[in-house]
């Protein structure tokens, strides 16, 4: 008599047995190591230098080659692909097989590209060569934005947000376990911009060149010591630190910088050649949602860790972040990626007319 006869005579035990499977299922299904599902996306090493002030062609001749020679037959290597963009940045990705340790493909691609920085313009190695173990799953998507005024204008510019969002919210982000990078889209980190006059300069007979060279030497930061540092008299009983007054802080300050002194003894400043404004580093990405402009956080998931719960970390921590945000400023959640719905995602999109809900 075979296991099934038993089953056919019994239908009673035969319910009870399917039960029992199917609430063992049930309860086995929000167990599965999510965590332990294989990563099918190969493990990627980011290489990015920035060449300021040069083209797409300079860049890609005298930054991405060079690092590309060296890096090339770097152990383990499945692929390379680069891309140089007209502002002078170059951006090499460096795959490798899933089955490689992330930490140790990284370490072999920062040691080739040691390896290249003496080839590379002095101006590259000033502001650095950045190698990254790169996550190849976007896990969230954050949109953050100002509301608008009586005037129908955004309270807060897109500067004023990429630079909150980069001073009080990416760093708290990033540590979030399960959390491999988070990037911003439309970054407008503040800098002091400098419009020359190419017709003044000529006038003057200066060149971008004085420029630049007064801006290295001129707005520096250095240690002014300190009044009463020993050896010192025995009358003297206190040792103040002084501060000078270095780096210019306002566009006022900018502009007055000196760029030479006349035979006549008059001074050359940056006003008389052009000016100076407080602005963005670059201009070159827009980030908008709905139409209007943001500063978009895309967030990378760490392979090897739990989607759903660092999905939920990150939504609990943004909650928080959010009461200290300034006022009139919102945020949106516009990516839920698939592999993250266990159930039926309803949010709520406020208009000046109605309230409509949007289903994922």
């Amino acid at each position: 008599m075979s296991i099934s006869d038993t089953f056919i005579k019994r239908p009673v035990l035969t319910t009870v047995c399917s039960l029992v499977i199917l609430l063992a299922g049930l309860i086995a299904l929000p167990l599965l190591p999510i965590a332990k599902l294989p990563q099918i996306a190969p493990s990627r090493v980011n290489v990015v230098a920035t060449y300021s002030g040069a083209d797409a062609k300079t860049a890609e001749d005298t930054v991405t080659t060079i690092v590309e020679r060296e890096i090339n037959g770097v152990e383990n290597m499945q692929y390379m692909s680069s891309n140089t963009s007209n502002n002078g940045v170059s951006n090499i990705s460096v795959a490798f097989p899933t089955a490689i340790n992330r930490n140790e493909a990284q370490v072999n691609v920062q040691n080739r590209v040691s390896q290249a920085t003496p080839k590379l313009p002095e101006v590259v190695n000033q502001t650095g060569v950045s190698v990254k173990a790169a996550s190849p799953n976007i896990l969230l998507a954050y949109a953050v934005y100002s509301e608008k005024n009586a005037k129908g204008q955004p309270i807060y510019d897109t500067s004023f947000i990429s630079n909150y969002i980069d001073l009080f919210v990416l760093d708290e982000i990033k540590r979030i376990y399960g959390v491999g990078d988070a990037l911003l889209l439309g970054e407008r980190k503040y800098a002091m911009r400098i419009w020359l006059d190419p017709n003044q300069l000529a006038a003057r007979n200066l060149t971008t060149s004085d420029v630049v060279t007064a801006l290295q030497q001129q707005n520096i930061q250095v240690g002014a010591g300190r009044i009463g540092q020993e050896p010192i008299s025995p009358d003297i009983q206190f040792a103040i630190p002084l501060r000078a007054a270095g780096r210019f802080k306002t566009a006022a300050e900018a502009a007055n910088l000196v760029l030479r002194v006349g035979e006549d003894g008059t001074l050359i400043r940056i006003k008389d050649v052009g000016r100076a404004e407080l602005g963005a580093e670059n201009y070159d990405l827009n980030a908008t949602f709905n139409g209007e402009p943001t500063a978009g956080l895309t967030i990378y998931q760490l392979p090897g860790t739990n989607a759903l719960d660092t999905a939920n970390n990150i939504k609990d921590k943004m909650a928080e972040l959010e009461q200290s945000f300034p006022p009139a400023s919102r945020r949106r959640l516009p990516l839920i990626p698939a592999c993250l719905s266990r159930w039926r995602f309803k949010m709520w999109f406020p208009t000046p007319f109605k309230r409509s809900p949007w289903r994922f």
